[in-house]
């Protein structure tokens, strides 16, 4: 028996191969699946199973173009309702993989259909669960995803409670944990930076399995401090139940090579997603572009910030990598991509067109200019990042809700931003400077350098 994890760090999301006596399992596949094809022919071994732990929000799974190439059946939990054939297993059915037990457990909380799966060996000894998103490391699935309008989030915690001490906590402490998600996700708050545990350690660590808890503790703890989930999470449960293409059509409708003069025509029905780093976005970077860099956690936030799955875009990506962006925006939904500019930024300026920088300031320099004046300062970490040190003065807008506060940004006055390393206040540059905020200065390496040189100090 073998289980191997394939992270996605992207997505901060782990999808599990699970092989036994030549027959494999795959759980939450993400949509590129020739990584799971091609290690099941390495093996020898062919793909059973499709385990889907539940609708996912976050991702478009790839479960339909998996099953349609290899034949493995679907499996969901109880309750779930797609548009495609899938078998729906009953709470606590077993399915044989090999000469080990697959075993279906309903845990109901992060969404009514969440299920988790216990793998068992084949002397029947509890080996690993699949949790999904309804237990983490260090956390558990935010309860407030219901696609049911008569239940609220109260209900679905209560019963996130219920499925992690009656279904859960009562396995042995030395089985492993495989959960669907490691820190990054918008699927939890407070996720460990690990992706495989025991469920002993949990037991000891996880805030939300601590022994004596009441029902009532667990709501209120689990509901504290949530933020909206991401505006993008509909349309993707909307995917993953009725179907999408497959990802090589998107990709290949995709890579459609535009010269400066095209991008410029088009531009006013696009968005025009600058995906380079932070650096050269800064130097120079085409007037109403969005900047949101393959290198930092660039499929979520393209999600959370651009929302509109639909909406037809444009890219500016580092030369080769035009491929690997198209195939990050597909994960999310976002499918409607028409094209990229040939020859990047160093084409779009050979032609004479006009370009807009951010200004930058070093940590040092800015402490010293805030020392002797009073500046406007934007923070665009997250509420709770702030509460833990900030810069004193600063407005605190989090990233994901600057859109909507764009008003309470000085519109004529210099604003410096600032953000933990420097990716999301670029983004936030971005974002102010296509809506007409012209006077920005980024703060280089954000509040840890900011801390750094003050600590020095």
């Amino acid at each position: 028996m073998k289980v191997d994890q394939i992270y996605t760090k992207c997505l901060s999301q782990g999808s599990y191969y699970i092989e036994c006596n030549k027959e494999v399992a795959i759980i939450d596949p993400i949509r590129e699946i020739e990584t799971y094809i091609e290690k099941a022919k390495k093996s020898g071994a062919k793909i059973k199973y499709i385990f889907e732990t539940h609708i996912h929000a976050d991702f478009i799974s790839g479960h339909l173009n998996l099953a349609k190439k290899t034949g493995a059946k679907i499996i969901y939990g109880p309750k779930s309702e797609t548009t495609f054939n899938k078998t729906i297993a009953s709470d606590y059915e077993k399915f044989k993989l090999g000469n080990s037990t697959i075993v279906a457990i309903h845990t109901p909380g992060h969404t009514i259909e969440s299920t988790t799966y216990l793998l068992k060996d084949n002397n029947g000894k509890d080996h690993a669960i699949f949790t999904g998103d309804t237990l983490f490391l260090g956390d558990v699935g935010r309860p407030d995803l219901s696609q049911i309008s008569d239940l609220d989030n109260k209900d679905l915690a209560s019963m996130l409670y219920d499925s992690l001490r009656k279904k859960i906590m009562i396995l042995n402490d030395d089985v492993v944990v495989y959960p669907g998600h490691g820190q990054g996700t918008s699927c939890g708050k407070d996720l460990s930076s690990e992706t495989i545990g025991t469920l002993g350690d949990q037991k000891k660590t996880n805030y939300a399995l601590r022994d004596k808890m009441t029902k009532e503790e667990f709501v209120k703890e689990v509901l504290d401090g949530l933020l909206d989930p991401p505006k993008y999470f509909p349309s993707n449960v909307e995917l993953n139940k009725n179907g999408y293409q497959e990802s090589q059509i998107i990709l290949k409708e995709s890579l459609n090579a535009f010269d400066a003069n095209k991008v410029e025509e088009l531009i006013k029905d696009v968005i025009l997603l600058d995906v380079r780093n932070e650096n050269d976005f800064s130097e120079s970077h085409i007037p109403g572009s969005i900047f949101i860099g393959l290198d930092g956690r660039f499929a979520p936030w393209v999600g959370e910030l651009l929302e509109d799955i639909k909406k037809p875009i444009i890219l500016l990506a580092p030369e080769g990598r035009e491929e690997e962006a198209i195939t990050r925006l597909s994960r999310v939904g976002f499918d409607n991509i028409k094209g990229f500019l040939k020859g990047g930024i160093k084409s779009w300026i050979e032609s004479n067109k006009r370009t807009n920088s951010i200004e930058n300031i070093k940590a040092e320099d800015f402490i010293s200019l805030n020392s002797k004046f009073d500046l406007d300062i934007l923070d665009v970490r997250s509420q709770n990042e702030n509460l833990n040190g900030s810069v004193k003065g600063s407005l605190n807008i989090p990233l994901i809700n600057l859109s909507e506060n764009i008003n309470k940004v000085k519109p004529n006055s210099k604003t410096y931003i600032y953000c933990k390393g420097g990716y999301r206040s670029m983004i936030a540059s971005s974002i102010l400077n296509s809506n007409g905020k012209k006077n920005i200065t980024n703060i280089i390496g954000g509040y840890d350098n900011i801390s750094f040189h003050l600590d020095k100090n």
